[in-house]
């Protein structure tokens, strides 16, 4: 059984840690109010952006969708971001992320007739990176700057860009993203989604322009519009993943506060047991010790 003075200091040790947890988990629901707002507010747009694409297709018909970055390409390889923390401490965040991985995985390589050297993996978040060094997976490229946490519309085009080119290459069929999607503070889930090539409109077939004027015209305004439609889909993905990172990290951290505070509860009632039954037994050798005197 521990003595009082090991107690003492295991109580210490405890209420130390959960001040550093509950440090942590109020800078996490600082930043998580913070990334929510953006991810919320960059919704709106993506769908309003996502939607004039699929209507100009439309509008276009089969000069759209004979385009290169709507059909498929040349290459048997598929490419996939996939987007981490960098930190751990954020509960089971980056674990779900990598199950959802190696299920994606199995089924695709069984759909495809592949194995796994016919994916490349475009990585953002250190904790993927070692995840997939250690699978001793394809990592085509490591993105490290900015940092997730830092990350603004420029550098999500950039991201965007290095899938267009590598998707442009003619190596690849197809390109995908992984990561999680924020649904609420205590709901966030791993999501794939299809990057490239883009996807055709519902229906697939020519529509009417409607009462929409396009200016200069249908064409010239698509060109330019579908490049920025998937630098808004990047830019939405590592957003919404960063925003999941810090709710999860959130919870966890308020998981362990609340343990601590259990343990420290706990520990402190065993050391006043231990503490009270010495005092007894002092007592009880004073009593004994002056009955024999007597």
């Amino acid at each position: 059984m521990a003595s009082v003075k090991e107690l003492r200091v295991r109580i210490k040790s405890v209420g130390n840690i959960k001040q550093i947890t509950r440090a942590m988990e109020m800078v996490s629901t600082t930043k998580l109010r913070r990334f929510q707002d953006r991810a919320v507010a960059s919704r709106p747009y993506a769908e309003e952006i996502a939607g004039l694409v699929q209507h100009l297709a439309g509008v276009l018909g089969k000069e759209a969708l004979d385009q290169p970055l709507f059909q498929p390409g040349a290459g048997e390889k598929t490419a996939l971001l996939i987007v981490s923390s960098d930190r751990g401490l954020c509960g089971a965040y980056n674990s779900n992320l990598f199950n959802k991985l190696e299920a994606w995985m199995k089924q695709h390589c069984e759909e495809r007739q592949i194995d796994e050297s016919q994916i490349d993996f475009f990585v953002y978040g250190r904790k993927a990176n070692r995840y997939l060094k250690k699978r001793k997976l394809n990592i085509a490229k490591f993105m490290t700057e900015p940092a997730l946490e830092s990350i603004d519309f420029a550098a999500a085009a950039r991201v965007a860009r290095v899938l267009v080119d590598a998707f442009a290459s003619g190596e690849y069929r197809d390109v995908k993203i992984l990561y999680t999607a924020f649904e609420s503070m205590v709901r966030y889930t791993p999501t794939f989604a299809d990057f490239l090539p883009v996807a055709p409109p519902s229906g697939g077939e020519e529509q009417a322009g409607g009462d929409m004027i396009l200016e200069p015209d249908a064409k010239s305004i698509f060109e330019h519009l579908v490049p920025r439609y998937l630098e808004t889909r990047i830019f939405n993905a590592l957003l919404e993943s960063l925003t999941s990172e810090y709710a999860s990290r959130r919870f966890s951290m308020k998981n362990a506060t609340d343990a601590a505070t259990d343990m420290q509860k706990a520990l402190k009632g065993q050391y006043n047991r231990l503490r009270q039954e010495n005092i007894t037994k002092e007592l009880l050798d004073i009593v004994g010790g002056a009955e024999a005197v007597k």
